[in-house]
């Protein structure tokens, strides 16, 4: 067994989007080559309504697939095939836009004016860019969580993870995504494909993905909860990106850490892309685009 080394270490960026909402991006609109076969990720935690509540009103998608994680408030959707719904705390929905879809995606917060969540975009391969549209809207209690020994509890939104599977289901990128909470002071390893690329996104409490073969990026000391020095810490909205192996190891703040680990398969395909619709060649998207004027987008 290999664990991964830390590749980088970066923190996710303020920005703006839809109507004016203020949100964290940790990757996304630049080189994704390293997060094949996802494109962007986006942290909208948020604690001030005037933030978020303009929200992301109708905009196309195209040759992608979006996946949003609520974790406080409501996000309300509707698209242009007439479905419409609501995503509460805990619950998650991917969205297949394949060959395109206008949807709208506005955002509520809880009794406290909390809104907190995440969206995660993964491409399409070549041969379903233009699939049919669809949508896998997943409740919270129908996402298993497992709690092992050592206190760690994993929430496994997608894919196959210690004998459990995830409720969402015929996701081209084959990916994984987990919700991982590793309690204080504990270190743990999980297993990661090799054939996967994989990134954790932290965002409570602190601890180190440090491999000790390898240096890490950036390099944060804190103090464990025995008095030992935790080296390279990182804490909320530390984005780190692995390099090759079969393992993810990581050791818990005094506090302990909570993150998501996402994986998938490459896709190792050309990418063209603008805004919201992400195709193989330029050509392809501009006749996205042009369908977009004209009238022809949205296919029936």
């Amino acid at each position: 067994m290999s664990i991964r080394a830390v590749k980088q270490i970066t923190q996710s960026q303020l920005t703006m989007e839809g109507a004016g909402v203020k949100l964290r991006r940790a990757f996304g609109f630049g080189n994704t080559d390293e997060f094949d076969p996802f494109l962007l990720f986006d942290d909208f935690r948020n604690e001030n309504p005037s933030d978020y509540l303009a929200g992301f009103p109708w905009h196309p998608h195209r040759g992608i697939e979006t996946i949003t994680y609520v974790l406080a408030g409501e996000v309300t959707h509707g698209d242009s095939l007439g479905n419409r719904g609501s995503l509460g705390a805990g619950d998650v929905q991917w969205m297949t836009a394949g060959s395109g879809i206008l949807h709208q995606e506005m955002p509520q917060g809880d009794a406290t004016g909390r809104m907190h969540g995440f969206q995660l975009w993964a491409n399409l391969p070549r041969s379903l860019k233009m699939t049919k549209p669809r949508y896998q809207d997943v409740s919270a209690h129908d996402i298993p969580e497992i709690t092992d020994d050592d206190g760690t509890i994993v929430r496994i939104v997608v894919g196959d993870f210690w004998g459990k599977r995830g409720p969402v289901e015929g996701i081209a990128a084959d990916p994984r995504y987990l919700d991982v909470f590793v309690p204080s002071g504990k270190r743990k390893t999980l297993p990661v494909e090799t054939t996967r690329h994989a990134f954790a996104y932290v965002f409570e409490g602190s601890g180190s993905f440090r491999d000790a073969s390898r240096p890490q990026a950036v390099a944060t000391d804190r103090i464990g909860p025995k008095g030992e020095e935790i080296r390279d810490a990182v804490g909320n909205r530390s984005l780190v990106l692995f390099d090759a192996g079969d393992e993810v190891a990581v050791q818990a703040g005094p506090e302990g850490i909570r993150f998501l680990l996402v994986s998938g398969k490459p896709l190792e395909e050309p990418v063209a892309w603008q805004g919201p619709i992400v195709m193989n060649t330029p050509e392809e998207l501009r006749q996205a685009y042009a369908e977009l004027r004209n009238g022809t987008f949205i296919r029936r």
